[in-house]
């Protein structure tokens, strides 16, 4: 009994092949993925089949040594499949090609089937960086500036500041769209290079804080009211303003009546 259950074995599994065996692929939006059969050479009796989704929708197969493509809405135009090989491209993908991509070949009636999970990614946008202005009424007695790095409405993102080359913190945003910040504390004095960077896994973007943008990003302390002589500036640029505005109506006025005493003449 067990001999006959051991030869059973031996001859089922090659007829089955592989079975849920599971590839993890990453693209961008608007890009192009391509999924890979493994094979060199089709011949004319095999048979490849590639299926979409939960409901294992059929989108192409090569049989007989002819290529069919089935009509569905989300992949019009946009499959290419291999005639040698069997691999299927898929081009200018769309958050509507997120998913389970089910490949099944049969060769010599022997069947094997592979799965590959795609995941398609939005490209990451530029950080910014800026400061708190809040913090210029401790500039006496601070002798460093919170900065925060900043992305709005991402997914699948990390947000990491970096010294130099060195990891200083990071975190992370899964598959909710959110908008994230990450502080970063710098001494006045520091001479080093800061980088702020957004990455998914498929686009990175670097935004750079050198100590000459430092140095200019300070200068808006100029506008904090808790300073003496920002107020002071502030009430000099208000009288010159109200003056300015005050000497152009005058002018307006006299233009009138010089107009006006004119016309009486005649």
């Amino acid at each position: 009994m067990f001999n006959a259950l051991v030869l059973f074995c031996l001859c089922f599994v090659p007829l089955i092949g592989v079975f849920g065996v599971e590839t993890d692929v990453s693209a961008m939006e608007g890009g192009s993925f391509t999924l890979r059969t493994g094979l060199t050479e089709i011949q004319r009796e095999d048979e490849i089949e590639w299926r979409f989704g939960s409901s294992r929708t059929r989108i192409s197969r090569i049989a007989s040594g002819n290529i069919t493509t089935y009509n569905d809405e989300k992949f019009r135009d946009r499959l290419q499949l291999e005639r040698h090989t069997g691999d299927l491209t898929v081009t200018n993908i769309t958050n509507e090609h997120n998913g389970v991509y089910q490949l099944s070949i049969i060769i010599r009636n022997k069947k094997s089937t592979k799965l590959f999970a795609v995941n398609v990614y939005a490209p990451v946008p530029i950080p910014v960086i800026f400061s708190d202005t809040s913090q210029c009424a401790l500039l006496a007695e601070r002798s460093s500036r919170i900065f925060l790095c900043s992305v709005l409405n991402v997914s699948h993102v990390t947000l990491s500041w970096y010294k130099g080359n060195s990891l200083l913190s990071s975190i992370s945003v899964p598959d909710l769209s959110i908008s994230l910040s990450l502080p970063l504390e710098v001494e006045y004095q520091d001479k080093n290079t800061y980088s702020c960077v957004v990455n998914n896994p498929v686009s990175t973007q670097t935004k750079h804080l050198a100590i000459d943008q430092l140095c200019q990003i300070l200068s808006d302390c100029d506008l904090c009211f808790d300073s003496p002589e920002a107020v002071i500036r502030l009430v000099v640029t208000g009288l010159i303003s109200v003056a300015a505005v005050a000497a152009i109506v005058l002018l307006i006025n006299d233009i009138r009546r010089f107009g006006g005493t004119q016309i009486i003449k005649r």
